[in-house]
């Protein structure tokens, strides 16, 4: 049984659990995607069970448009809906410093905030630091100082998502882990494989009446993307210390062509991601978190374009002005990590993980 010391809003996680008793009695809905074989699998929920189908959710729709008992039906369902809400709502729960949650994870405009004194930081670096001698982007703004800046911006989020993510593990009753348990879910990760339902049509997330993959090709984009650029400033960081190769690099160079391709998938999958949500209906997600959602999802792809924009302008005299508009975008998006749309990402992959916990009986 999961812990119940659980911090979610009780009246969120009271609302969902009367809905997925009653999904539980319908059954209709049983081979739709994950969340209902282990909804199915529970006689009575309780706060952790909730927390864990919530975060179990892709947020497809298509319950909510099969549903019979959808309003006006005096059972006024909406799962979908109810289980953003409580996801949003774990996550602010469980993050650490919370207070920094409960504002990133519902205002698009403390983002832009972020994103600004982001902004502000590292043109005061460029300006009080310097660079005592360098090529590219090294003559704007030592190596030394980058590293000065970004390793603590990298390593911070990083402990803060592990002590959000023990929480959650907690709550949800989560045990030692197996390989076929990281297997199963690392797999089911990869390859989007909820985004497809049950049925493998794909979801009805933009139009109710059409059965489309594209929400699914679109999260192919931007994690493969975000996935490359990491690869990239790996690649190059390694080349550096390792192999005494600083940068420049010229473009048939691994941080390059990994750098550039996850650039555009990045900068693509996140446009098509704010057209796909511009066209969905709000009232089956989390209205509260739309905004804070969009101006993430802004910032995501901000951060990919900038980087190409600087990398097509490197030698010109624009290039300082976009190194610190992207070492901005780049240090916002790392600060902000645990507290905004980013963390689902995370904690999707726990939830996952827990399912294949359930599946083989724990």
């Amino acid at each position: 049984m999961p812990n119940e010391m659980n911090t979610v809003n009780p009246d969120l996680i009271q609302e969902a659990r009367r809905q997925a008793e009653i999904c539980n009695a319908c059954r209709y809905c049983e081979g739709y995607c994950s969340v209902f074989p282990s909804l199915n699998a529970e006689r009575a929920f309780g706060a952790g069970d909730i927390t864990q189908l919530a975060n179990l959710c892709h947020n497809c729709r298509g319950c909510y448009y099969a549903c019979q008992y959808t309003a006006p039906h005096e059972f006024d369902l909406n799962l979908p809906k109810a289980l953003a809400e409580v996801r949003r709502d774990s996550w602010e729960a469980f993050a650490w410093p919370q207070p920094f949650a409960r504002r990133f994870h519902t205002q698009g405009g403390a983002i832009a905030l972020a994103l600004v004194i982001g902004f502000a930081l590292v043109f005061w670096a460029i300006k009080a630091l310097g660079s005592a001698g360098g090529e590219g982007v090294y003559a704007v703004l030592s190596h030394n100082a980058m590293v000065a800046i970004f390793v603590p911006a990298f390593l911070l989020p990083l402990v803060s998502l592990a002590v959000s993510l023990r929480r959650y593990w907690a709550s949800v009753g989560g045990k030692m882990l197996t390989f076929g348990d990281v297997r199963m879910a690392f797999t089911r990760a990869a390859k989007m494989q909820d985004l497809a339902a049950g049925h493998g049509d794909g979801c009805n997330f933009e139009d109710e009446d059409r059965f489309s993959h594209a929400r699914r090709h679109v999260h192919h984009a931007v994690m493969y993307g975000f996935l490359l650029c990491f690869a990239a400033t790996s690649a190059g960081t390694m080349m550096h210390f390792l192999l005494n190769m600083p940068a420049p690099y010229p473009l048939f160079s691994l941080p390059k062509l990994l750098g550039v391709s996850g650039g555009v998938l990045l900068t693509l999958g996140c446009i098509a991601m704010v057209v796909l949500k511009l066209k969905s209906d709000r009232e089956l997600g989390d209205v509260q978190a739309w905004g804070g959602e969009i101006g993430f999802i802004a910032l995501l792809g901000f951060t990919g374009f900038s980087g190409l924009a600087l990398y097509c302008a490197g030698g010109t005299a624009l290039m300082p002005a976009l190194l610190a508009i992207h070492l901005g975008a780049v240090l916002s998006f790392f600060l902000l990590t645990p507290f905004t749309k980013m963390a689902h990402g995370f904690y999707r992959l726990a939830a996952l993980l827990r399912d294949a916990q359930r599946k083989r009986g724990m």
